[in-house]
């Protein structure tokens, strides 16, 4: 029974990945196994195209979850986080382009910083 039911994940990860062309060749191996009509064979088809995708797209969600929950555990920053920081540097830097007279008032000079030994 569990070499059944590894057999049919196999399956299942195999059918996830398989391309349209694919997909169409083994519902045209099943259709002339099964001697079954054009239209039939078309139904099969155009249902395993659809599992295809639905399992293609269900297999790439889950993976998401997996890795988003993988960087949370790991406490990373993500996207989001980066594009806050980048944000941030570049309104520190356009401070800095302004002219130390403009944010001084009366255009004197700051009193120079003492050095920490």
């Amino acid at each position: 029974m569990l070499k059944s039911l590894k057999e049919k994940i196999d399956k299942g990860v195999d059918f996830a990945f398989m391309t349209t062309e694919k997909v169409a060749k083994a519902a045209k191996d099943f259709a002339k196994e099964n001697n079954l009509t054009k239209e039939e064979a078309k139904k099969v088809m155009d249902y395993l195209v659809k599992k295809s995708e639905e399992t293609r797209k269900n297999l790439e969600e889950n993976v998401q979850d997996l890795v988003k929950a993988a960087l949370e555990k790991l406490n990373a920053p993500v996207r989001a986080d980066m594009k806050k920081l980048e944000d941030r540097i570049k309104k520190l830097e356009s401070l800095q382009k302004v002219p130390v007279k403009a944010r001084v008032a009366g255009g004197k000079k700051p009193a120079p910083r003492k050095r920490a030994k």
